[in-house]
């Protein structure tokens, strides 16, 4: 099954975005390539720019401890693992920790790299981090993988906190869901949301069904149309019976 993920509001996009631009990182971070590390490079500068929110810490820390409130609640549950739940609390107080003893802005010690954001401020321009452009970058990139590897954690290291506080945050939101299977007439479904409080919507396809969904949603209805997947003709609608599984994730 395909699955797709839909944010419900902008705290949501921006942790999405995050845990992608970190999955990223992770991958390309791992080779030996210098190709590869000049895309893990340019993912931090990515990472860099999304995590600039002023808030985002503070919403991180907010919900951690929300969580950490509800969890604590069903102590003494015969129905729940003490176990499970022990690891659960220790694994959001570390997280809460680290997001707290972080100082200052997110990034601010990339930002005073001063050979961090020359790199940056060429790589906005196409082609401009050549060899001719930036030799010292060139010389980098030419070093043995592991000093590669060790620079590239030196600077992401400090944004592990964000990076766990999320992965805590949006495993509890898609774990909050159950999905429904449900059927598009002709590539098409609407649903009125009647109160719904959701957050994200997670929606999985078979890739066999071979279409990919468009969706859009707002307080009064969601609203879901199945597109062939062209790559070279303009999309179009399917126009069959397409079955999917969808559901409401909520913290």
């Amino acid at each position: 099954m395909i699955s797709y993920e839909y944010p419900l509001n902008e705290r949501i996009r921006t942790l999405l975005r995050l845990e992608d631009l970190f999955l990223k990182l992770g991958h390309f971070c791992t080779s030996d390539a210098p190709q590869d590390h000049h895309v893990a490079l340019l993912t931090i500068f990515e990472t860099l720019e999304v995590a600039g929110r002023a808030d985002l810490k503070v919403d991180l820390v907010q919900e951690l401890e929300r969580q950490r409130q509800i969890l604590m609640s069903f102590r003494d549950n015969p129905d729940i693992s003490e176990e499970a739940l022990s690891g659960a609390l220790y694994e959001i107080e570390q997280a809460s920790s680290g997001l707290l003893a972080m100082a200052g802005k997110i990034g601010q010690y990339l930002r005073e790299n001063e050979w961090l954001m020359s790199i940056r401020s060429r790589a906005a321009i196409p082609g401009g981090v050549c060899q001719f452009d930036l030799p010292s970058y060139h010389y980098w990139l030419n070093r043995d993988p592991e000093a590669r590897r060790r620079d590239l954690a030196t600077w992401m290291q400090p944004m592990t906190p964000i990076r766990d506080g999320i992965e805590i945050v949006l495993r509890l939101l898609r774990a909050s869901s159950r999905p429904e299977t449900h059927l598009a007439r002709n590539g098409a479904f609407q649903l009125t949301m009647a109160g719904r409080s959701a957050q994200m919507v997670r929606l999985r396809l078979a890739p066999a069904e071979a279409a990919v969904p468009e969706i859009s949603a707002n307080k009064y209805a969601l609203n879901i149309r199945f597109m062939l997947p062209e790559t070279i003709a303009r999309p179009r609608q399917a126009e069959r019976d397409v079955s999917f599984e969808l559901a409401f994730c909520s913290l």
